[in-house]
């Protein structure tokens, strides 16, 4: 298997596992009420921190070795839109995922309805950024295999 390939599948997992909690978990999680949707996304939390940023991390490097190695200025930028990821999660997500963790906070009160809305938003930003890297692979990879497939006949 390519670096290539390893970035892209990375790359299109936390995509897709981004959407999953976007599209299907995080509503989910907010239809059961406030208190149950804290009570759920500790663990979640937790289970999909590790698996993300692991995600994030091998796509970058993964693509950032092959762009180096394959002087691909595509690859290259499709690497580059994993790295905002990591950061953005820990200065913009980070206080609020601290807040939906405290133990102090009112699990029926509005503010934590707030912050469980926030949290969705904010994800959904970090969606929006791993598609765009998913999408640049896969443009890099279709467009590169159809100017073989061309250039063969």
């Amino acid at each position: 298997m390519t670096l290539v390939m390893i970035a892209t599948i990375c790359a299109g997992l936390f995509t897709g596992a981004a959407l999953y909690v976007n599209l299907v978990e995080h509503p989910a999680r907010l239809s059961c009420g406030s208190e149950i949707a804290l009570r759920e996304f500790a663990p979640s939390y937790k289970r999909g921190t590790v698996l993300q940023a692991s995600l994030a991390l091998l796509g970058f490097l993964a693509g950032i070795v092959a762009a180096w190695t394959r002087s691909d200025a595509t690859l290259a930028a499709a690497s580059l839109l994993l790295v905002p990821v990591v950061p953005f999660t820990l200065v913009v997500i980070l206080p609020t995922n601290k807040r939906l963790l405290d133990p102090a906070l009112d699990p029926r009160s509005s503010h934590a309805a707030a912050l469980l809305t926030r949290w969705g938003r904010l994800n959904a930003v970090r969606t929006v950024l791993s598609l765009l890297a998913f999408l640049a692979f896969l443009w890099r990879d279709v467009g590169g295999t159809s100017f073989r497939i061309l250039a063969q006949h």
